[in-house]
């Protein structure tokens, strides 16, 4: 289903984190995050909560605003490490031509540096669903000119998100290990 064919965007950028690895829990950070620290982390961040899916799963859902486009994402956990979580989405794309929906895979990563610091990874992978293939024939749009269009737009917003999402993970771990000390 998600094959490099119908490939959208592969982003990826990194940051640094100025706090222990072992004080970072990036599933903790995700499905703790305030919605004001959310949308600290980008201008086109509009709301983010956490839930579960039927099965129990955990689950962030995500508003925002990409390309001039709203999508509402629901990130399903597929891996929770603390070191390592990587979330799946069939999300809702609004286009002035109807609702239609994307696949992404948001992947964020730590890694050790030294003692006090590591390296935080924010990739995205969106890839077109068959009803937005569909979608994009009806209106007689070339996926490659989508794809030519969307890229700029997905790229620009990670690469702006990054370091703001490290920052507030960086905020999380020293206030875990402030209170770890504490305990």
């Amino acid at each position: 289903m998600h094959s490099i064919e119908n490939q959208i965007v592969d982003s990826s950028f990194s940051a640094i984190i100025n706090a222990p690895i072992e004080q970072v829990d990036i599933p903790k950070w995700c499905f703790t995050l305030p919605e004001k620290e959310y949308q600290g982390c980008s201008p086109a961040h509009i709301a983010a909560g956490f839930t579960t899916a039927p099965d129990g799963t955990r689950m962030s859902i995500n508003v925002e605003t990409i390309g001039g486009s709203l999508m509402v994402q629901h990130y399903l956990e597929t891996l929770g490490e603390k070191d390592h979580l990587i979330l799946d989405s069939d999300s809702d794309v609004f286009t002035p031509n109807g609702r239609v929906t994307i696949h992404v895979t948001w992947e964020l990563s730590v890694k050790k540096l030294d003692a006090g610091r590591c390296e935080f990874t924010n990739r995205v992978r969106s890839y077109a669903t068959d009803e937005m293939m569909a979608s994009l024939d009806r209106q007689g749009i070339p996926f490659e000119i989508f794809r030519t269009q969307r890229q700029p737009m997905s790229i620009a917003h990670n690469k702006g998100e990054t370091p703001l999402f490290a920052a507030s993970i960086e905020r999380a771990a020293l206030k875990n290990a402030a209170s770890t000390k504490a305990a």
